[in-house]
């Protein structure tokens, strides 16, 4: 849902917001393989991870790897870190390694930014982290909090293309220019004392308002590296179309081009779903998707 510092004005750097989802999810399995078995429906970057993993944890065995359900890659809803995550805590399991969730997230190189893959795994619903001081290894966890099981976030897909990453995104960082110190304290300000306040009250639309204005404000400063507040100027009607309705938290998550909004109940969203379809049939490239929070972590089921 954005950050907060992105120029570390006072020493940290960045600091994020962000909400586990439970429709949209990664789902792995892993076995010792068996004579002539290989890994199964697992694409090349989760053999790869899984390569890295087993190098680093000195796992020599054969392993099969079946990526049963996975987040789309690239499009602002941290597919890498929960792909990591789930195969490096998998390894732990199978092996009875020990090893914390951090663990793994630093053996992965996940959190060099933001925090938030990492602390929705750890605990799922709402998390906050305080960004990367100078001896930092993953970004602190400093708020968590559930979500409502009644509220529901709406998420518009366009299938055209993904947000930067990569190499893509580090130039992206590097280019954009100082974030202003006033307005990084005055997001902190709005989220620590009218947005998280009214998620504590069950208040969707204050919370949803403070959402809304850090979406702004992030979003105005990436304008330049990603050609406007959102990445896809489709999304970005659409969006636009949802706030006129009545949505509250209106945003991109991440770098895109994947836009995001959130409703009270989930009659209410999947009534604007539905408007929206017939609204927006010429914007082909489009999909639409509603999910609940997950106020849990990630899951690791079966034996060792």
């Amino acid at each position: 849902m954005g950050f907060i510092d992105l120029s570390g004005a006072l020493g940290r750097h960045f600091g994020s917001i962000g909400v586990a989802l439970e429709e949209i999810r990664t789902e792995i399995s892993i076995a010792v393989a068996g004579p002539g078995q290989q890994a199964e429906q697992a694409s090349q970057r989760a053999r790869q991870c899984c390569r890295l993993l087993c190098r680093e944890l000195g796992i020599s065995q054969p392993l099969q790897l079946n990526v049963t359900a996975a987040i789309p890659e690239h499009v602002g809803l941290g597919s890498g870190t929960q792909l990591a995550l789930a195969i490096g805590m998998g390894l732990n399991h199978l092996y009875g390694l020990g090893l914390s969730i951090r663990e793994i997230a630093q053996l992965t190189a996940r959190g060099k930014r933001s925090g938030i893959g990492i602390g929705v795994f750890e605990l799922g619903g709402l998390v906050v982290d305080g960004g990367r001081g100078e001896h930092t290894i993953t970004p602190p966890l400093i708020v968590h909090m559930e979500i409502p099981q009644d509220w529901r976030f709406i998420l518009v897909f366009d299938q055209r293309g993904q947000g930067l990453h990569g190499d893509q995104e580090i130039r992206a960082f590097k280019a954009l220019p100082t974030f202003p110190q006033q307005e990084a304290a005055r997001l902190c300000y709005l989220l620590m004392m009218r947005g998280l306040p009214a998620l504590a009250e069950r208040e969707i639309e204050p919370f949803g308002e403070v959402i809304t204005e850090l979406q702004r404000s992030v979003g105005e400063h990436f304008a330049a590296a990603q050609g406007g507040i959102f990445a896809s100027p489709e999304v970005g009607q659409v969006m636009r179309w949802f706030q006129q309705q009545g949505a509250v938290a209106i945003g991109q998550t991440s770098w895109g081009p994947t836009g995001f909004c959130a409703m009270a109940s989930m009659e209410r969203a999947e009534f604007l779903v539905s408007r929206a379809r017939e609204k927006f049939t010429h914007f082909s490239t489009l999909s639409f998707v509603t999910a609940s929070a997950r106020n849990s972590g990630g899951e690791v089921i079966g034996h060792q």
